[in-house]
């Protein structure tokens, strides 16, 4: 009788473990494969949150099919106590085990309400934005000029949600008076600016920011930025190329930011400017001018008068050779680098094709037919406007 029972129980024993075997199988396989979520979601961990409250609205939301599988494995890979505070986006069929690293990750948030900071060539504006989880694209709900506008409402509250992320963001081009009024504008930073950063020491790019940042803090970032791009592209560079230091080309990089807005074309403009430095032909471009004229501080807004490109200054490239004394605004990555890799070509002439591009030329008699074609299109657009 007794071994009866305890074959019983062997067998009972061997048919738990079996079961529980099968369980955590089942359990395993609920933690990795795809989740049933149809579509993206924004979820938003409060701060102070845990991973039960987390899970519950998971499974609300219909991105996890077991709240208590979902904790269970957060506890089982020991991320229980890594959760973040944010607003994260969930793609759909994620995993519990995706999921659970999204929320413990880190880092920036991935959704919900961003204020962008755009400092452009002719105009500063502030945008509040929501990323919109079913096309993980961005719908803008306010859109106004800081420090004129009036602030709209959609901004007000998202100074209050301190899950919001705020970013400032520089367009190539822009010059360093342009970029510290903008900041100067902005009202989650904080601090002076005691000194105008020099010209084109501040690398165009996307910076995120926190409410209370210092805005000399911010501009030290751009410039040690800007040192680690030119010094790179200097590194790499074309050994040919007339340039005796990295301030040179960074003078030049800036020219070729303002003469051209089309990616494709920087190092064909690249390539004129070089062919005259070798040449000793002077530079001739307006932008140069432009800048002597307003010292980088705002936009003419007019045409170029005789006199102006007549009078001599230390700007004027229609009368001085070589390059400028300095540059004429903050370049990108890609002017630098094409300043120091131009493309080989004989142009040494350029005007605007009335596309947004260039018509190039190697004499003057193709240059003045560009030329030719170019008043053509302005007279055109002129007389139907």
């Amino acid at each position: 009788m007794w071994k009866s029972i305890a074959s019983n129980f062997l067998t009972l024993f061997i048919v738990i473990l079996v079961g529980l075997g099968g369980l955590v199988g089942w359990g395993q396989a609920q933690f990795t494969s795809e989740g049933p979520l149809e579509e993206a979601i924004c979820l938003r961990v409060p701060l102070g949150g845990s991973m039960a409250l987390v899970s519950r609205d998971l499974e609300a939301k219909g991105a996890v099919s077991n709240a208590r599988i979902f904790r269970m494995g957060a506890d089982y890979t020991d991320k229980s106590q890594d959760l973040k505070a944010g607003s994260f986006l969930v793609p759909a069929g994620s995993s519990m085990e995706e999921i659970i690293d999204v929320v413990t990750r880190g880092g920036q948030n991935t959704c919900g309400t961003e204020v962008v900071y755009r400092v452009g060539v002719t105009s500063k504006r502030a945008v509040v934005r929501e990323l919109d989880p079913a096309t993980n694209a961005y719908v803008e709900t306010a859109n106004f000029v800081p420090g004129e506008d009036a602030v709209p409402a959609e901004y007000a509250e998202a100074r209050e949600d301190r899950d919001v992320r705020y970013r400032v963001t520089v367009a190539e081009g822009a010059t360093s008076w342009q970029v510290v009024e903008s900041l100067k504008a902005i009202d989650v930073l904080e601090g002076e600016v005691t000194e105008l950063p020099a010209e084109g020491s501040l690398a165009p790019d996307s910076y995120e920011i926190a409410p209370g940042q210092e805005r000399a803090a911010l501009l030290s970032r751009m410039q040690a930025a800007q040192e680690a791009i030119l010094a790179e592209a200097w590194e790499n560079r074309d050994p040919s190329v007339p340039l005796e230091t990295p301030e040179e080309a960074l003078v030049l990089a800036s020219i070729i930011e303002k003469e051209t807005g089309v990616a494709e074309e920087r190092r064909q403009v690249a390539s004129v400017f070089t062919n005259r430095l070798r040449q000793g032909m002077k530079l001739q471009t307006d932008p140069t001018v432009i800048y002597g004229v307003t010292n980088g501080e705002g936009v003419l807004g007019r045409g170029l008068r005789q006199s102006e490109l007549r009078r001599e200054t230390p700007y004027n490239t229609y009368v001085i050779p070589g390059l400028p004394p300095g540059p004429i605004a903050n370049p990108g990555r890609a002017s630098i680098e094409a300043a120091l890799n131009p493309d080989e070509t004989p142009f040494i002439f350029f005007v605007a094709d009335g596309t947004g591009g260039h018509a190039f030329a190697v004499t003057i008699q193709e240059h003045n037919a560009n030329v030719a074609e170019w008043r053509k299109i302005e007279a055109e657009r002129n007389a139907n406007n």
